[in-house]
């Protein structure tokens, strides 16, 4: 597949083997049943999630190269991008999570709609975000992934403020979590990480929900909106990569 415009072949091919530069692969965890924190997987499903988690592992291995080199040809910083693996813990917890919530659901059905257990976040200076996030979108789609979730919510009065993207693998058929951030809004996020977790726990009485709403909505409230940020749509799979300086 060609990208036509400024990203030439050797800019790309560049990039990509920049890429591959990669940390280590988590083992794979054991079998049995699961319990945390009043949560619980029987064996059956606890295995169901033990297989997509390896699943995902291996997909990774192809996608970290080109979220990396579509990065570099935005000229966006890849933040935490030793977490870009969910841990099993972590997601057995919200596969768990979903199945209390949701009790006429099967464990099939709620790892379908896992769009994180592979995630990475972009960051760009809020002089260079819109024109960043549509390059780096437009590259993505340009490799082949496809767009399956765009939520931008810069243009939301409160709460949070980004732009979290899904992209499912065009050959492995993973999906794939990309946010796109600036450096405030990055922070806001990490300052009320803490907040949301509490905030969806099933025991937060409703008026302890409301007033980590409203914390949260404040620390929203002090990010600025990069120009054009709150127009930014998710990317035709027929565009080219958009041309210009970042």
């Amino acid at each position: 597949m060609s990208i036509r415009t400024t990203v030439t072949t050797a800019a790309t091919a560049t990039a990509l083997a920049t890429a591959l530069g990669m940390g280590a692969v988590h083992a794979a965890p054991g079998g049995g049943g699961w319990h945390q924190e009043g949560l619980s997987l029987n064996a059956a499903d606890n295995k169901k999630v033990d297989a997509y988690w390896a699943h995902a592992r291996k997909a990774e291995r192809s996608i970290s190269p080109q979220v990396r080199a579509a990065a570099r040809l935005s000229h966006a910083e890849v933040i935490g991008f030793d977490h870009r693996l969910k841990s099993p813990d972590s997601l057995k917890r919200k596969v768990a999570t979903a199945l209390k919530e949701s009790p006429g659901h099967n464990v099939n059905e709620v790892l379908t709609t896992v769009n994180d257990s592979v995630r990475y976040t972009l960051q760009w200076p809020d002089r260079r975000y819109t024109a960043g996030v549509r390059t780096a979108s437009a590259t993505l789609v340009a490799w082949g992934n496809g767009s399956v979730k765009w939520s931008n919510t810069w243009e939301r009065k409160d709460g949070y403020k980004a732009i979290n993207s899904a992209w499912r693998a065009p050959r492995s058929g993973q999906r794939f979590e990309v946010q796109f951030h600036t450096p405030a809004s990055k922070h806001a996020q990490e300052v009320t990480h803490k907040l949301y977790e509490e905030q969806r726990l099933p025991s937060t009485s409703p008026q302890r929900k409301r007033e980590l709403q409203e914390q949260q909505n404040a620390a929203f409230a002090a990010v600025p909106v990069p120009k054009g940020a709150e127009h930014l749509t998710a990317p035709d799979a027929r565009r080219p990569v958009p041309a210009g300086r970042h």
